[in-house]
C-alpha cells in the first residue's frame, strides 16, 4: 500500500516552513522537514533536529532510521547522495517529464519511501509532511509507485522572497551564514521553480496552490480551504490556532529547515512585508521587471505594467541571466 505524502514545494522564503509548522499540528499529520537534506545535514553532518537534540540522539529519528534501513550509516547517505546528484536535479525535470525510466531512480525514491514508511508507523500517524520545497524532488518521487504524492505549492510576492533572500541571515545550528542571493538570482530560481511545479500540475500531478499572503491574511481560512481539498475534512476546527492570527506550536521532529523549525509555544501569524520600507527601489523594479508575468498570474499587482515591460527589454535582450544559475 502506498504511502501517503504530501509534499510542500516552492522556492525557499516563500513560507514553506510556516505552513508545514502550521499543518504539522494536525492529528495524523507527521511533520518530517526538509528530508532532501536528511542525508547530509542529519546523518552526515549531525545537526540537530527540530526538538534540539541531535540528529543521532533524537529518539524519533533512530526508532526511523531502525526501522527504515536498520540504522543510519554514513554509506546509506553516500549511496543517496550520490544518486541525487546524478537524478533529483532541476535541469533533469524536462527528462522526468518526458519519462521515468532512468538510471538509478526507483533506488533514489525507495530510500525515501522507507522513511516515509518507517515515520507515518513510528508516529502512529497517517500522513507524511515533507517541506523539502525542490520541484526536481517532486517529480522524482511522483514516479514511485509506492508513494502517494500531494503537492502543496507555495507561492510568495517575488519582491519579498527577492528581500528575504538578500538579508544576513545565521543559521541558529551552527552560526553560519545562511545562503545569500542577489535579487536577479532569487528571480531565476522563483521563476523556474513555480514553472516546474505549473508542469508538474499540467502532467497530471496533484498540485495544490497556496499563497503566503493568503494563508496570513486569514489563517483559518486558508487551512481550513487546504486540509479541505488534502482530504481532512475532519480537521477544520484547528484547535492549534487559539485566535485569528496566533498558532500554538508544539515540539517537531524535522530534520532540516528555516530556523522556525525550532520554534515552540505561541507564534503571531503576522506577514513580513518589511521588503516594501527597506528594499532598494532599483531591487523592487527589476525584480518586477523580471517575474511580472509569473506575478499577474498568481494576483500580485504590478504598477505600471508598461513600463515594467519596457524595463524587462534590455535585460532580455541581454540574454537576462544564465541557465546554469538554475540547480
Amino acid at each position: 500500500m502506498a504511502v501517503r505524502v504530501v509534499f510542500i514545494g516552492g522556492l525557499g522564503r516563500s513560507g514553506t516552513t510556516l505552513l508545514e509548522r502550521l499543518l504539522g499540528e494536525v492529528p495524523g499529520v507527521v511533520p518530517l522537514g526538509e528530508v532532501v537534506h536528511l542525508w547530509e545535514r542529519g546523518v552526515c553532518a549531525q545537526e540537530p533536529c527540530g526538538c534540539g537534540e541531535p540528529f543521532s540522539s533524537c529518539h524519533f529519528w533512530r526508532r526511523v532510521g531502525l526501522r527504515a534501513f536498520g540504522g543510519w550509516s554514513p554509506g546509506l547517505a553516500d549511496r543517496v547522495l550520490t544518486l541525487r546528484r546524478k537524478l533529483d536535479r532541476t535541469r533533469h525535470i524536462p527528462a522526468l517529464a518526458r519519462s521515468h525510466r532512468r538510471p538509478g531512480l526507483s533506488g533514489y525514491t525507495r530510500a525515501y519511501s522507507r522513511v516515509y514508511e518507517a515515520a507515518v508507523q513510528v508516529a502512529a500517524g497517517t500522513v507524511v509532511l515533507d517541506s523539502s520545497k525542490h520541484a526536481s524532488l517532486a517529480f522524482c518521487l511522483s514516479t514511485s509507485p509506492v508513494v502517494d504524492l500531494t503537492v502543496v505549492h507555495v507561492v510568495r510576492d517575488p519582491r519579498a522572497v527577492a528581500h528575504s533572500w538578500y538579508r544576513r541571515v545565521a543559521r541558529p545550528e551552527n552560526g553560519a551564514r545562511m545562503t545569500r542571493w542577489r535579487p536577479w538570482r532569487t528571480c531565476v530560481h522563483w521563476i523556474v521553480q513555480n514553472f516546474a511545479f505549473e508542469l508538474l500540475a499540467r502532467r497530471g500531478g496533484a498540485v495544490v496552490r497556496v499563497r503566503y499572503e493568503d494563508l496570513l491574511a486569514d489563517p483559518r481560512g486558508a487551512l481550513g480551504m487546504l486540509l479541505t481539498r488534502l482530504g481532512f475534512d475532519g480537521a477544520a476546527d484547528l484547535p492549534f490556532l487559539r485566535s485569528g492570527h496566533l498558532a500554538e506550536l508544539s515540539t517537531a521532529h524535522t530534520c532540516a529547515g528555516n530556523p522556525m523549525r525550532f520554534t515552540t509555544g505561541p507564534l503571531p501569524l503576522t506577514r513580513d512585508d518589511s521588503w516594501r520600507a527597506e528594499m532598494a527601489r532599483r531591487h523592487r523594479w527589476l525584480v518586477a521587471a523580471l517575474t511580472w508575468p509569473l506575478m499577474l498570474q498568481y494576483g500580485y499587482s504590478v504598477r505600471e505594467r508598461q513600463a515594467v515591460e519596457s524595463a524587462a527589454a534590455p535585460w532580455l535582450a541581454a540574454g537576462g541571466v544564465a541557465a546554469q544559475e538554475c540547480r
